[in-house]
């Protein structure tokens, strides 16, 4: 199934616009998961069964499973999630990006070897490094707009060009316009920003929009949802991570996640 289908499926099954991020850093894990050697998968496994029935999607950052040497763990992990919650599509937070020939083997490294339904990438490289991604045209392909960092603002809202237009914008418009050509495209755009959400979502339509940095960010909810959210009430998959991930610090720590993951959900929910 594309990722654009599941990513609709559950928008609709868990009424959701919510995405929960994995990004499992292991001093932070309760106290009788320390030092197992498969404690990342067992967190993140756990955290994903507490969650499935809330979220729209899933995304492992994969930083968090190399830098341990996990690599193994995040296959296990989504693995797992497709098996277990096969209607909610795993995001590979990756945000690759390189020249065609590398492009590629990466693209072979998300969607063959992780079996993600979706990576975020680069686009800075421009179009032929965008295409060893579009090749694989049932997968997600999220490009970085307008990131939820301070300093995306040094070069993603420099002005460029006779119309003055945005560097964020200019990207929004390439997507859209050009490289979107079998309609799998996404783009990143913060929370932090609402005003330039709005902008993106006047440029590119009911294109899917990923939006990390509400939650431990300081994202305003009802800003974000107001400013990005399609006719229809979806089109978003507005991330949280840490606040779900360490909401507790026991054994209860996947009810705890679950509780702070319903307690989102129904936030972002009041203002679609």
């Amino acid at each position: 199934m594309r990722f654009t289908e599941l990513l609709d499926g559950a928008w609709q099954k868990n009424n959701s616009l919510l995405c929960v991020g994995l990004d499992p850093d292991p001093a932070k894990f309760p106290a009788h998961l320390q030092g197992k050697p498969d404690a990342i998968l067992q967190f993140c496994s756990e955290i994903a069964d507490a969650t499935a029935n809330l979220a729209c999607a899933f995304k492992p950052q994969i930083a968090y499973f190399a830098a341990r040497r996990a690599e193994d763990q995040l296959e296990a992990l989504i693995a797992h999630i497709h098996d277990k919650h096969p209607g909610i599509p795993v995001i590979l937070d990756a945000k690759r990006g390189d020249i065609g020939s590398t492009a590629e083997q990466y693209a072979i490294e998300a969607f063959e070897r992780y079996r993600a339904d979706a990576v975020t990438v680069n686009p800075y490289m421009g179009r032929d490094s965008i295409e060893p991604w579009l090749a694989f045209a049932d997968k997600g392909v999220i490009l970085l707009c307008r990131t939820s960092n301070p300093g995306g603002s040094d070069l993603q809202f420099q002005k460029v060009g006779a119309g003055n237009t945005a560097i964020f914008e200019l990207v929004a418009e390439k997507v859209a316009k050009e490289w979107n050509t079998t309609g799998q495209c996404a783009l990143v755009v913060g929370a932090t920003f609402p005003g330039e959400i709005a902008r993106v979502r006047e440029i590119v339509g009911d294109m899917p929009l990923l939006v990390p940095g509400i939650g431990a960010q300081g994202g305003d909810i009802e800003a974000t949802v107001n400013a990005g959210k399609t006719a229809t009430g979806t089109g978003l998959m507005i991330n949280s991570s840490r606040a779900i991930l360490y909401a507790g610090k026991g054994e209860d720590y996947a009810a705890a996640a679950s509780r702070v993951a319903q307690e989102t959900r129904d936030a972002i929910n009041r203002w679609r």
